[in-house]
C-alpha cells in the first residue's frame, strides 16, 4: 500500500516520495494530462551565469548523462509507464532541450503516441553566453502528444485564442523564466515558471481534471494546477525537493498568498477569464486516488 508523503487538506495535491519507476506500476489510476520535466542530461561540468554570477551547470547525479543507448532506454521506460496511466483521450507534455528532446520524440512515436505540437518556449530573460562562441541559449522545447493517433484529444482552442488577443496561438511562447516570488520556499535547479505550466494546463484540461507529474521537482505543476482548480499527483525521488513541494503547497493555503499568485499569473498569461475562486471542492477531490 502506497502512503503519500504529503496530501493537502483539500485532497487536490498529493505527493509521493520515491522512484517513479517503482511507484507508477503499484497503482491503477488514469489521468487527464501528464506533464513531465525529465532529466535533460546537462550536467557535464560546464559553467553558466546565474544572477550575474558564474555557476556550475551541474544539477545533481540524477542529471548526469549516459550513452545515447542508455538515455533512449531511460526515456522509453518512463514514457511507457506514463502511457499506462493516461486516459485514452489524454495528452502528455514533455519538456527538454536538444540534449534529450529528440530521444523523447522517438520514444513517443515508437510507443504509439501522436505528436501534436513541439512548443518552443522562448525565454524573455535568458542568461548570457559567457563563452561568446555560439548563440545564447534562450529556448526550451515542450512536446505535446496524445495517447492515440485516432482518439481525439482535449484542447481548449477558444480559450487559447482569448489569451492571445483573439488570434490563433502559435507554437512559440514568449514567457519569462522563474521570478524571485516563485522561489520563496527554495529553488529547484530546473524549476519551470508557473505561467508556463498554467498555460499548458489551461490548454488541455478542464476544471477538476487530474494531472500527473512523474518528475515533480518542486511541484510547479501541482501549484499551477491547484491555482486554477485542477488536481495533482506528483512523484519526487529527492527528499529536499519533496520538502520544497510541501512548503509551496502549504504556502497557498494562505488565501492572501493564493490570491497574489493568481494575480501574478493572470498578468503574465494575460488572462481575464480565470474563475474568481479555483480551489477544488473537497467533495470532488476525496477518494479518487487509490491511496
Amino acid at each position: 500500500m502506497i502512503t503519500p508523503y504529503y496530501r493537502s487538506a483539500s485532497h487536490d495535491f498529493t505527493l509521493l516520495h520515491g522512484d517513479t519507476f517503482e511507484l507508477l506500476p503499484q497503482f491503477n489510476f488514469h489521468f487527464d494530462m501528464i506533464f513531465a520535466d525529465p532529466p535533460y542530461f546537462l550536467s557535464n561540468d560546464g559553467i553558466s551565469v546565474q544572477a550575474g554570477k558564474i555557476v556550475s551547470v551541474n544539477k545533481g547525479e540524477w542529471d548526469r548523462g549516459g550513452t545515447p543507448e542508455e538515455i533512449n532506454d531511460f526515456n522509453k521506460r518512463w514514457i511507457s509507464l506514463c502511457r499506462d496511466k493516461l486516459k485514452d483521450d489524454g495528452t502528455i507534455w514533455i519538456s527538454g532541450t536538444y540534449h534529450n528532446i529528440f530521444s523523447v520524440a522517438n520514444s513517443l512515436t515508437e510507443l504509439g503516441f501522436k505528436i501534436l505540437n513541439v512548443v518552443t518556449w522562448a525565454k524573455t530573460n535568458p542568461p548570457p553566453n559567457i563563452s561568446c562562441r555560439y548563440f545564447t541559449y534562450s529556448t526550451e522545447f515542450i512536446i505535446w502528444a496524445r495517447k492515440s493517433a485516432k482518439r481525439p484529444h482535449h484542447f481548449n482552442y477558444e480559450l487559447m485564442k482569448q489569451l492571445n488577443d483573439d488570434k490563433q496561438m502559435t507554437d512559440v511562447w514568449r514567457l519569462p523564466a522563474i521570478a524571485p516570488w516563485e522561489k520563496t520556499c527554495g529553488k529547484h535547479p530546473t524549476q519551470k515558471p508557473l505561467a508556463l505550466l498554467t498555460r499548458i494546463i489551461l490548454a488541455s484540461t478542464d476544471k477538476n481534471a487530474w494531472i500527473l507529474d512523474p518528475f515533480a521537482g518542486s511541484s510547479t505543476t501541482g501549484i499551477a494546477a491547484n491555482l486554477i482548480g485542477r488536481r495533482y499527483l506528483g512523484i519526487e525521488r529527492e527528499q529536499q525537493f519533496a520538502d520544497i513541494s510541501r512548503k509551496r503547497r502549504e504556502e497557498i493555503d494562505n488565501f492572501r498568498t493564493y490570491g497574489d499568485y493568481r494575480s501574478k499569473i493572470k498578468d503574465i498569461v494575460k488572462s481575464e477569464i480565470l474563475e474568481p475562486s479555483c480551489f477544488v471542492c473537497e467533495d470532488d477531490a476525496i477518494s479518487d486516488l487509490p491511496f
